[in-house]
């Protein structure tokens, strides 16, 4: 015989109660499997482009997580972009490997020392008012 009982009525008689899934946590889980779904498409499409210089295929980076010379990052394109991404967390910058229990002193050290290397490029590209953007970030931190 089947039932259809409410939560409350449910919980009352014993029954194992299904906890629903916060909306946050349903929809980030469905994004990252897109995400995913999208990277894998990219990659089996790209799986046999070949870099003309070092005749890396995009098959054998997949394989041994590390590229035949710097022109394959032109020869493979947005397959490359979205595992870079998939591996930073959406950025195509290297982040680093800060793990996620670091004191909140220690990741503000690093993102320090990220916004003083981006100012010193910026200067160095004559891009002054990225600098000075930059620039009151890092004196905000102190």
């Amino acid at each position: 015989m089947e039932s259809h009982l409410c939560e409350i009525c449910a919980q009352k008689q014993g029954l194992a109660v299904k906890s629903q899934i916060p909306l946050n946590e349903l929809l980030s889980t469905l994004l990252a499997a897109q995400s995913e779904s999208q990277t894998e498409a990219a990659a089996e499409t790209a799986a046999d482009v070949r870099c003309p210089v070092c005749g890396m295929t995009f098959k054998k980076f997949i394989q041994k997580s590390h590229l035949g010379c710097h022109n394959d990052y032109k020869a493979f394109g947005e397959p490359l972009k979205a595992v870079i991404q998939k591996a930073q967390n959406g950025s195509l910058r290297h982040r680093g490997k800060v793990p996620a229990a670091a004191p909140a002193a220690t990741r503000d050290q690093i993102r320090l020392i990220n916004l003083r290397q981006q100012l010193e490029e910026a200067v160095r590209n004559e891009d002054y008012e990225t600098a000075a953007k930059l620039r009151d970030m890092m004196e905000s931190m102190q």
